[in-house]
């Protein structure tokens, strides 16, 4: 058996203590990508001069990047998602068990 405590689904001090945390920290993340992409795609529309177009070529890059690491991001919010939906119908499923077991 682990001795690692189990997620009794209470807030933990930790940023990953438990999914719901996890959760707002990817979204926070997902946030910030969003955000780092806006900013690429408004700089590379002012970039129109020739002497530019290394420099442009380089955003073009870190623009399909931020997108990529976004949709895998989004893939992780969906599957914390899952999880927590899952948890709470475990963790219910228990609860009517229980009260079952003791009417």
């Amino acid at each position: 058996m682990s001795s690692r405590p189990r997620n009794t689904g209470q807030p933990s001090g930790s940023p990953f203590g438990n999914i719901e945390s996890a959760l707002e920290y990817v979204t926070y993340l997902l946030e910030a990508c969003r955000e780092a992409r806006t900013q690429v795609e408004t700089e590379m529309a002012q970039m129109n001069e020739p002497v530019l177009a290394r420099k442009k070529d380089a955003l073009r890059v870190v623009h399909y990047k931020l997108e990529r690491l976004s949709s895998h991001i989004e893939t992780t919010q969906h599957l914390l998602k899952d999880l927590r939906k899952l948890r709470r119908l475990i963790l219910e499923e228990r609860r009517s068990h229980a009260k079952a077991a003791t009417a």
